[in-house]
């Protein structure tokens, strides 16, 4: 029992961190794009971007610890 709750820690580790890598992906693609059409915003645009970023970055790492403690706990 102990080596399934291992295997369905690393698989939703490893899913918490592609959903976060594509998450971060497409906000910074979205960025890019804002600011090649408006170059005058791109001080907002890059703020806002860095909020954005840290708070998907949060929910990945929440999403790891849980999937952890989760393996600890059988």
């Amino acid at each position: 029992m102990t080596g399934l709750a291992w295997l369905g820690a690393g698989l939703g580790a490893g899913l918490a961190v592609i959903g976060g890598g594509y998450g971060i992906g497409r906000l910074a693609a979205s960025a890019m794009d804002g600011t090649a059409r408006q170059p005058s915003a791109s001080n907002d645009i890059r703020t806002s971007m860095i909020i954005a970023a840290a708070l998907i970055e949060g929910v990945t790492l929440f999403a790891e610890v849980v999937c952890i403690l989760l393996a600890f706990k059988s």
